[in-house]
């Protein structure tokens, strides 16, 4: 028998997608690598780097200096408390393609549109445009256009996007890294328009299960602000340990 097609599925979670790059290394170290990839929100960005060809420690080594408002620009708030104006100038120096027709490895992003008011996966056409709209949560972030139409974080209605891998591969790997559980830390605007869509992208857990032949969800995660990244390496090493640990893997899922 050959090698498996590999599919893997990214979800949002703001900073956690860190987490993302030390479960991608743990599965390349067990010889697992995606022949095809789909992203929402972080997982869109850490997905288009490893579409491009990039290692997730080099990855780890571009992004990790980043702040929430190098990608952010406040603005009046006709459609959101800020836009992403400035996410294209720190993404694209690292990013060398610019379409998903540049991508080595098939890529899938889910935005929501907002006037069908429907989840929609890109995979051709401008790649940054496409993660710039993936990313921008609903009221903090102004939507963005594509086409005449109005985009969102396809967190929104699908934060965790491995349908579009449905009949592309022979099996599924889906990475969940935004658990939804009680906090006691609310205490400014941000956190309150962060925590609103946490809750209201909870995954139907029990249908990812049954129609991906993997679902990767980290513990330890809960207390990470979707916004603060200055836990970086924390947050890699949850990932990497967490999927070393899983046993049998490389029998069931790299021949």
């Amino acid at each position: 028998m050959g090698k498996l097609k590999i599919g893997i599925a990214l979800g949002g979670g703001g900073a956690r997608g860190f987490i993302h790059l030390g479960v991608i290394k743990a599965l390349e170290e067990k010889g697992i690598t995606p022949d095809v990839i789909s992203g929402v929100s972080a997982g869109a960005i850490v997905g288009a780097f490893i579409a491009s060809g990039k290692k997730p420690d080099e990855i780890m080594e571009l992004i990790k200096e980043n702040k929430f408002l190098d990608y952010a620009k406040v603005r009046f708030p006709v459609m959101g408390l800020f836009t992403l104006e400035n996410f294209e100038e720190h993404i694209k120096p690292h990013l060398s393609a610019k379409s998903f027709s540049d991508l080595k490895i098939p890529f899938y992003v889910a935005v929501s549109n907002l006037n069908s008011g429907r989840v929609e996966y890109f995979n051709e056409g401008p790649l940054i445009t496409a993660i710039q709209a993936s990313c921008s949560i609903p009221v903090l972030f102004s939507p963005v256009t594509i086409n005449g139409q109005l985009y969102v974080d396809g967190g929104l209605l699908d934060n965790l996007p491995y349908k579009p891998l449905i009949n592309k591969c022979d099996k599924i790997i889906a990475i969940s890294i935004l658990a939804s559980e009680k906090t006691n830390k609310i205490e400014n605007l941000i956190e309150v328009a962060a925590r609103t869509f946490e809750m209201s992208v909870s995954i139907n857990r029990e249908i990812t299960q049954r129609e991906c032949d993997l679902l990767i969800e980290p513990t330890g995660v809960e207390a990470i602000n979707i916004f603060d990244n200055s836990n970086a390496e924390e947050m890699f090493n949850i990932g990497y340990d967490y999927c070393r640990k899983i046993d049998n893997l490389e029998r069931e899922f790299s021949e």
